[in-house]
């Protein structure tokens, strides 16, 4: 077996975890029920990869307006509360730690999945993507414009859907700032045409978050809540790096200094944003130099690039996404240089077992 850093215990705030590999977030669509309920299906998904130093969740509506995708589980029901419980309880049996994260994915969504009615978001800008509903892929349209009532009750969301994050035995939770979905849509220039307190200056459209954490700082702790970013996305989602793309991300992550986050989760460039003058081409080397705590990299890694990653410092732990798919036992995998399992991903949306729960073990 092997030791590498990766492998080694990480403290978490004074949550101890085992090693510093991460299951990223991913959707994978299992929860086709009348209340989008987490199930045991669910739990034995999560219990099936508990090794993972650190298991973040796929993303979780905070509320019905929250929806983008169909068949994704919710934490805003009692029932899901429940639901989720039997994950939580799942991967605390064999000895793993998991977050919630908390999703609202703005104008990603349709109003097929809204009765009807348009989503909303910052402003109506249509981010041209093809939204996941009950009757297919649709293209998304310009969503409705958030009125400030709009924003404070998304707000109050997101703070509820913490408090019941926690009541279903979640160690923490990951507030959902990247990939284009809401929060990003308020921080992206080219999303965010609004006027009032939630547009045109940096600080403005990065206010929604802070807000969502000063209502946090009331009712949890803070050692347990943490913020996923994508400072480089470009081109995909509806998302542009501007000339103020910088200068944002820089904003917002000196602010969350003084949040005593359990950790800030970065992914690196999607996409070769190399000719981009204004994109960050080196995340976490970048934000290393200006963050405090704990901060998490993604982006594709290998296990030899993720020690690299580790023992240059720019980061604390890795988290790995695709792999964990095919591959319950990856840290195992990774321990033993073993060969992985390739995903399927004709699977990856599909209802049921099969390409979820039904991969191989070295086990088995």
């Amino acid at each position: 077996m092997e030791t590498a850093i990766i492998f080694e215990p990480y403290s978490l705030n004074e949550l101890k975890l085992n090693n510093r590999i991460v299951m990223a977030p991913m959707t994978r669509s299992r929860s086709a029920n009348p209340g989008n309920v987490a199930t045991e299906l669910t739990a034995l998904y999560y219990k099936q990869r508990a090794s993972a130093g650190l298991i973040i969740t796929e993303g979780t509506f905070i509320s019905k307006e929250a929806v983008g995708v169909v068949n994704v589980p919710g934490i805003y029901s009692q029932e899901q509360i429940q639901g989720w419980q039997l994950t939580t309880d799942a991967v605390h049996g064999e000895g793993g730690k998991i977050f919630a994260q908390l999703w609202h994915t703005g104008a990603y969504s349709h109003p097929d999945l809204h009765d009807g009615k348009k989503p909303l978001a910052p402003s109506d800008v249509n981010p041209g993507q093809q939204v996941f509903t009950a009757e297919g892929f649709k293209p998304s349209v310009a969503p409705q414009p958030m009125t400030i009532d709009d924003v404070k009750r998304t707000v109050n969301d997101f703070k509820q859907a913490a408090i019941n994050a926690f009541e279903a035995g979640f160690d923490g939770v990951e507030l959902h700032g990247a990939n284009g979905y809401l929060l990003q849509q308020f921080f992206s220039k080219n999303n965010n045409h609004r006027e009032d307190e939630y547009g045109g200056t940096v600080e403005n459209r990065a206010r929604i978050l802070f807000d969502i954490l000063d209502e946090l700082k009331e009712v949890v702790d803070m050692k347990r809540v943490a913020v996923r970013l994508n400072p480089s996305l470009n081109g995909i989602m509806g998302i542009l790096v501007d000339d103020e793309s910088k200068a944002l991300y820089n904003y917002i992550v000196n602010r969350l200094n003084d949040y005593s986050l359990a950790y800030i989760h970065l992914i690196e460039p999607f996409t070769d944003v190399s000719a981009i003058q204004d994109a960050i081409q080196k995340v976490a080397k970048h934000f290393r130099k200006i963050y405090n705590g704990t901060i998490i990299i993604n982006r594709a890694f290998t296990k030899e690039a993720a020690n690299q990653v580790l023992n240059d410092g720019d980061a604390n732990l890795v988290s790995f996404g695709v792999p964990f798919i095919a591959n319950p036992d990856l840290v195992e995998r990774f321990k033993a240089n073993a060969a992985l399992n390739q995903p399927d991903q004709a699977t990856f949306y599909t209802p049921g077992e099969k390409g979820y729960t039904d991969y191989p073990s070295l086990n088995s």
